[in-house]
C-alpha cells in the first residue's frame, strides 16, 4: 500500500489548510447559470449515445433534523408526501427516459434525504418504474443510502429482493454525548445488525460515514468511534470534515460553536484517523475516503483506472449520470445540469413543462480537458502529460505554463514533483490533493470573489 501511503506533515498542513472545491465536477456547481436551457439538455442527451448510464435519485425526506447537516431535505413524519413526490417523480423519468433508449443501466444510487424513508411499497413502485422505463445490465451497481434510526431489519432484505446490492449507511459518530448534541442518537448495536445482515444476504460493498469536527469531539472520543468502525469491518470508509455554516444551513445554527473542537484538535482527530484506519487495514483513496485494499476502488485506484463525479469516487468510467428528483444534478454530454432545488418549484415544473431543469453549464474544450487533469490527479495522484497531449492534441507544458508557475511553491514544499513528463503527487501532497488541483482552475484564478467552501482538511 506504499503507492497510497500520508506522510503527515503539520507544519505544511496548516500553511495550505484553506477553503476550496471538492471537484466533485468542474466547473463547479457556482459556474451553474441559469441560461443553461432545455435544448441544451437535448443536445447532450443525444451527443454520446453509446455511452452507458449511471442514475442518481434524489428523495428528499427525513423523519429528523440533524443539525449537521447542509444536504436538500425536507423533515417530515408525513408518508403520504413521499406518494405525492413519487406522483411527480414518475412524471419526470417517463419524460426523461425515452432521451436514453438503447442506453444500458450500469450503476443507480438514491441519495437524500434518506431513501429509506420510503416504505417497501413505496420502494417496490419507484423501482418497477425504474425498470419499465430503463434497461439495466445484470450485474448494475445499486445502491442507497439508509438511516440506521428509521428502518427495520426485514428492509434490507426488500431491498435485496428489489436487486440492491450496496447500502451506505451514515453514523457520524458512535459517542452518545456527540449524537445527543447533532440530533443522531442511535443503537450502536442495531448498526452492527444492519451491517451484519446486509453481509450475509450479498451485499457486495457497504460504506460508512463518519465525521469529524462535531460538537464535543475530541481524539480520545472519535478512538472509540474508529474501533468500532474496524469491528463493524465495513469495505469502504468516508470520513468528512464538518464545515460549520450557520449562515448557510440554518440547523447548523442549534449548534453551539463553543462546542465545536479548535482547529489544532480536528488536526488531531484527522491524523488519528488515518493512522488507525490504515492500521486496520484500510487503503487510503483520496480527499476523505477508505477503502479495503481488495475492494474494487482500491484495486482501480492502484490500476490508475480510478474516476469520480457527483457521487464520489467510482469505477465507473466513460458513463453518463442522468439525476432524477429535486435538486438532482446531471454530468451528461459534456454538460452539467441542475433541476429545481425547492420541492414546490421542482413539482410546478414537472406539472407544467415535463422537467425540472433549473440551471447548468455547457463545458468548452478547455473545461474538459482541465476537467480530465483535476479528476486524474485526485483519482490517481500522478498525471502523464502524453495522455493529456494525445486525447487533447496539446503541448502540456505550453499550455499549462501559467499552471505550472502556480505549482512551484508546492513543488518547493515537496507536496507534488513536476518532471518532464509527469505530475507526481507526494505523500506529503495526497491529504492537499485539492490544494494541488486548485492551480488548474480557471475560475479561482480569473474570478477572486468570496467564495465559501468547506476547508481542505
Amino acid at each position: 500500500m506504499s503507492g497510497t501511503s500520508i506522510d503527515w506533515d503539520l507544519e505544511l498542513i496548516q500553511k495550505y489548510n484553506y477553503s476550496g472545491p471538492r471537484y466533485t465536477s468542474y466547473p463547479t456547481a457556482l459556474e451553474f447559470t441559469e441560461n443553461y436551457d432545455e435544448s441544451a439538455f437535448l443536445q447532450a442527451a443525444a451527443l454520446y449515445p453509446e455511452r452507458p448510464l449511471s442514475l442518481y435519485i434524489h428523495i428528499p425526506f427525513c423523519h429528523r433534523l440533524c443539525y449537521f447537516c447542509g444536504c436538500n431535505k425536507l423533515v417530515t413524519r408525513q408518508l403520504h408526501k413521499a406518494d405525492e413526490y413519487l406522483d411527480v417523480l414518475e412524471q419526470e423519468i417517463r419524460q426523461r427516459a425515452p432521451l436514453f433508449a438503447g442506453r444500458t443501466v450500469t450503476q443507480m444510487h438514491w441519495g437524500g434525504g434518506t431513501p429509506t424513508f420510503l416504505n417497501a411499497s413505496q420502494i417496490t413502485r419507484l423501482m418497477a418504474l425504474l425498470r419499465e422505463q430503463f434497461t439495466f445490465d445484470a450485474h448494475a451497481e445499486m445502491s442507497l443510502e439508509i438511516d440506521p434510526r428509521e428502518i427495520e431489519l426485514d428492509i434490507v432484505d426488500h431491498l435485496h429482493q428489489e436487486g440492491f446490492n450496496r447500502l451506505s449507511m451514515g453514523v457520524q459518530d458512535f459517542n452518545k454525548e456527540v449524537q445527543r448534541l447533532v440530533n443522531r442518537e442511535q443503537d450502536e448495536a442495531f448498526i452492527f445488525a444492519l451491517i451484519e445482515r446486509a453481509k450475509a444476504l450479498g451485499f457486495t460493498s457497504t460504506n460508512i460515514d463518519l465525521i469529524y469536527g462535531l460538537p464535543k469531539q475530541t481524539p480520545e472520543s472519535f478512538a472509540y468511534t474508529l474501533q468500532r468502525v474496524a469491528e463493524l469491518g465495513p469495505h469502504r470508509l468516508s470520513v468528512f470534515n464538518y464545515a460549520h455554516l450557520p449562515t448557510l444551513f440554518a440547523a447548523q445554527r442549534k449548534i453551539k460553536e463553543a462546542d465545536l473542537p479548535g482547529a489544532e484538535q480536528k488536526l488531531d482527530i484527522l491524523q488519528q484517523t488515518i493512522h488507525d484506519l490504515t492500521a486496520s487495514g484500510y487503503q487510503f483513496i483520496g480527499m476523505d475516503h477508505f477503502a479495503r485494499p481488495d475492494d474494487e476502488l482500491a484495486v482501480a485506484q492502484r490500476e490508475g483506472k480510478l474516476h469520480r463525479n457527483f457521487q464520489g469516487y467510482t469505477t465507473q468510467g466513460e458513463t453518463d449520470l442522468l439525476g432524477l428528483g429535486v435538486s438532482a444534478i446531471s454530468m451528461i454530454g459534456d454538460s452539467y445540469a441542475q433541476n429545481q432545488k425547492v420541492l414546490k418549484d421542482y413539482d410546478t415544473q414537472v406539472q407544467t413543462q415535463g422537467n425540472a431543469l433549473w440551471r447548468g453549464v455547457k463545458l468548452t474544450r478547455d473545461d474538459c480537458l482541465r476537467r480530465d487533469v483535476i479528476k486524474t490527479l485526485i483519482c490517481n495522484f500522478r498525471l502523464s502529460y502524453s495522455a493529456i497531449e494525445a486525447e487533447y492534441q496539446i503541448d502540456f507544458e505550453n499550455y499549462f505554463s501559467e499552471d505550472l508557475i502556480l505549482l512551484k511553491p508546492m513543488v518547493a514544499d515537496g507536496l507534488i514533483e513536476v518532471t518532464s513528463r509527469e505530475l507526481v503527487v507526494t505523500p506529503k501532497g495526497r491529504l492537499l490533493i485539492r490544494n494541488i488541483c486548485m492551480c488548474f482552475d480557471i475560475y479561482l484564478r480569473s474570478k477572486m470573489r468570496s467564495r465559501q467552501f468547506s476547508r481542505v482538511i
